[in-house]
C-alpha cells in the first residue's frame, strides 16, 4: 500500500465472492463478533466498545484491543498483534479459529515501507510475501495470476529526484503489492478514492472489543455508587423583626423635667 495506510488484518472466508457481500454494505453481527472475540482470548474477558469504521480500525495500535466485523459468510479480525514479518508464523489460532475454508492475511506498515498478505485453504498456507523495498522476510508458495503486473515492473518504485535505486531493490513497492492482494481478493483499497465498483473501507463497520484479565479493564460504575443529583438546598426561614420597645411609663421626674 502505498504511504499513509497503515493496516493489520486477517480475513475467514466461506462465500465464492466475498466483495458482492461487502458491496451489500451488510451490519455486523455483535453477537457472532463477541463470541469470536472471546474464543480468541479464552483466558480473557472481552468487552463491546462500540462500532468503528473498517478504515480506521484497520490502524489502530492499541494493546488490548480488537475489531471484528461479522458478516454473511465473511468475518474479519483488526488487532495490532497480526503485524508479524512472517505471516506463516501465526498461530493456528489466527490462521483458523472458524470452519470457514479460506483465510486472507493483509498487513502494512508504512514507516518501515513493509508490506504482507498471505492465504490459506482449509488451514493451509499455499501463499505468503512479506517485505521491505530491499528485504523480503518471506515468499512461500507459487505466485498468484493476479501478481504478474507487479513481478513484471508495471508498478515500479518511484524515487525523488537525484537518489539512486538500491539495486536490490523489488520492482514494485510492498505495501502496494498488499494493496494488490487486498483488491483482488476482497473487492477494495485503502488508498485513493474507490474506483467503479470498489467498495469504500470507510463504509464498512467492525465492532471494538477491549481485552483484559479478570478484574482488570475499564471499570463498569457500579448502580448503587453512581452519581447522585446534589440535593436542593432548602432556604432558611426569614429572620422575625425583633418587637418594638417597650413605652417606658412616666413618672413623677418626667412629668416636671421632660424625661
Amino acid at each position: 500500500m502505498t504511504v499513509g495506510a497503515k493496516v493489520s488484518t486477517i480475513w475467514y472466508v466461506d462465500v465464492p465472492d466475498p466483495a458482492a457481500v461487502l458491496r451489500g454494505h451488510p451490519e455486523p453481527d455483535l453477537g457472532a463478533a463477541h463470541k469470536l472475540a472471546s474464543h480468541l482470548n479464552p483466558d480473557l474477558v472481552v468487552t463491546p466498545t462500540g462500532p468503528v469504521p473498517l478504515a480506521e480500525a484497520v490502524a489502530l495500535d492499541v494493546a488490548g484491543t480488537v475489531h471484528i466485523g461479522s458478516y454473511p459468510g465473511v468475518t474479519v479480525v483488526c488487532g495490532p498483534d497480526l503485524a508479524v514479518p512472517r505471516p506463516s508464523s501465526l498461530p493456528e489460532t489466527r490462521i483458523r479459529p472458524t470452519e470457514f475454508a479460506k483465510t486472507y492475511y493483509v498487513a502494512s506498515k508504512p514507516d518501515i515501507a513493509w508490506g504482507s498478505f498471505a492465504m490459506w485453504e482449509d488451514g493451509h498456507l499455499t501463499r505468503s510475501f512479506s517485505a521491505t523495498p530491499v528485504h523480503i522476510h518471506e515468499d512461500l508458495g507459487i505466485p498468484l495470476v493476479w501478481e504478474r503486473p507487479f513481478w513484471a515492473g508495471d508498478f515500479p518504485l518511484r524515487y525523488p529526484a537525484g537518489v539512486l535505486p538500491d539495486p536490490q531493490s523489488l520492482p514494485f513497492h510492498p505495501q502496494q503489492f498488499a494493496e494488490g492482494a487486498n483488491l483482488e481478493w476482497l473487492g477494495f483499497r485503502y488508498t485513493g478514492a474507490p474506483e467503479s465498483g470498489e467498495i469504500g473501507p470507510k463504509t464498512l463497520t467492525v465492532l471494538g472489543f477491549t481485552v483484559h484479565p479478570p478484574g482488570e479493564g475499564p471499570e463498569v460504575e457500579d448502580a448503587a455508587e453512581a452519581e447522585q443529583p446534589a440535593p436542593t438546598p432548602i432556604p432558611a426561614p426569614a429572620p422575625r423583626p425583633a418587637p418594638p420597645p417597650a413605652a417606658r411609663k412616666g413618672g413623677l421626674l418626667r412629668r416636671y423635667f421632660g424625661f
